[in-house]
């Protein structure tokens, strides 16, 4: 932790990704219009510019702009924690598996990612959302078929060169099981690339959600999902720019944070940067 925050780029990251998660739990409270994240409409109070009642103004429908971001903020980060979950689960395991196991093993499991990722995330997500009915659930499903493979591939190479390391074939020769191998060392020995990489996507999974809602194929309204505020406000934009800005900016903020401390992450768990 104290190589991690010594970096004030990281520590700036690592500052904001906490006050998201914060207002991400806390929105029900410090929310001031809850209801207006529920679908709760006030047409009289529509397109309202920034006002001490409304810090970041009303939309078209009259909803507060600030509840609607702060309530975004839970999906946003909610999806991305299932998505990397599950990705983690399903491409670490047949990653590690492949690149230990070799032969025949390695051969089927990677031509299965290398078609995965013949196709660019953002569109194999597109793919798959349109041929699924479009919601939040199944852009969750979508992203996270689309993003397994990268752990799986990185997984495997991490696991190649841990195989050929001198206590994985000092606890061959004790007869030690392959899962046991596996877990106890090729896994533990690989977690450093794999926990940087996870950190690096967290902000492009929440950038490709706000691009399929932005689409149309991602959450539907009423749900305050930061792409489909963009989206449903864009026709305002010259003359109400509040109704986009706000959103734009947390989808901004999260991805330029969650990058700062993927990097920081790097040079923490780097070796050669721990002997500096």
């Amino acid at each position: 932790m104290r190589r991690l925050l010594r970096n004030p780029l990281t520590a700036m990251g690592v500052a904001v990704v906490a006050a998201l998660a914060a207002l991400a739990v806390l929105a029900p409270l410090v929310a001031p219009y809850p209801e207006h994240a529920a679908g709760a409409v006030d047409p009289v109070h529509k397109l309202l510019g920034p006002s001490p009642a409304h810090p970041f103004g009303t939309d078209e429908l009259g909803r507060d702009v600030l509840s609607r971001v702060l309530y975004g903020a839970r999906i946003s980060l909610a999806v991305g924690v299932v998505v990397q979950g599950l990705a983690l689960v399903i491409g670490v395991p047949l990653g590690l598996v492949a690149g230990y196991l070799g032969g025949a093993v390695d051969e089927a499991l990677m031509r299965v990612t290398d078609v995965m990722l013949a196709f660019p995330s953002l569109l194999l997500a597109m793919v798959i959302c349109a041929a699924l009915k479009p919601n939040l659930a199944n852009a969750t499903l979508a992203i996270t078929i689309a993003w397994w493979p990268w752990y799986t591939r990185l997984a495997r190479g991490q696991a190649v060169s841990v195989r050929q390391s001198g206590y994985v074939r000092a606890a061959e020769a004790l007869g030690v099981p392959a899962p046991v191998i596996i877990w106890r060392h090729v896994l533990r020995n690989s977690l450093a690339p794999i926990i940087v990489q996870s950190s690096l996507d967290f902000g492009a999974i929440v950038l490709t959600l706000s691009s399929l809602s932005f689409l149309g194929l991602g959450a539907q309204s009423p749900t305050p999902e930061w792409g489909l505020m963009v989206s449903l406000g864009r026709n305002f934009f010259l003359t109400d720019w509040w109704v986009v800005v706000f959103p734009g900016m947390a989808i901004f903020a999260t991805v330029l944070a969650f990058n700062l401390v993927g990097d920081g992450l790097r040079e923490a768990l780097d070796p050669r940067a721990r002997r500096v």
